[in-house]
């Protein structure tokens, strides 16, 4: 069994900063991509950055040059620094991994059960 479990979420004034980090647990033998979603109330879930086991990354225009993805594998961890924070970024920020449990089996897509992030004055 797998788990993606998230932190660093909560609340920030505008033009502040949060470090959100995700590690996965449980029955790993690889990780593919990792990458980061939010979803805003009345909202759909939207991607925010992406990044693939060899360190490519990608992110939404909305917030390239605020947002950095990076992941360590040696810890199953992938993070999103948030900076320079905006009322808009304001989501529940879920984290999502391609895993292959097993060596010979296939990859399956998980997610973390979410961490509020509120940029409120």
């Amino acid at each position: 069994q797998v788990q993606l479990e998230e932190s660093g979420g909560g609340l920030v004034q505008p033009g502040g900063s949060l470090r959100l980090s995700c590690a996965a647990s449980g029955s790993i033998f690889s990780i593919n991509a990792m990458g980061w979603y939010r979803q805003a109330p009345g909202k759909q879930r939207e991607l925010v950055a992406h990044v693939t086991s060899s360190g490519d990354t990608n992110y939404a225009a909305s917030v390239k040059g605020r947002f950095t993805i990076s992941r360590d594998n040696a810890k199953n961890t992938v993070y999103l620094q948030i900076d320079s924070l905006k009322p808009e970024d304001t989501a529940v920020y879920y984290c999502n991994a391609n895993i292959k449990p097993r060596q010979w089996g296939p990859v399956y897509g998980y997610w973390g059960q979410g961490t509020q992030v509120t940029v409120s004055s």
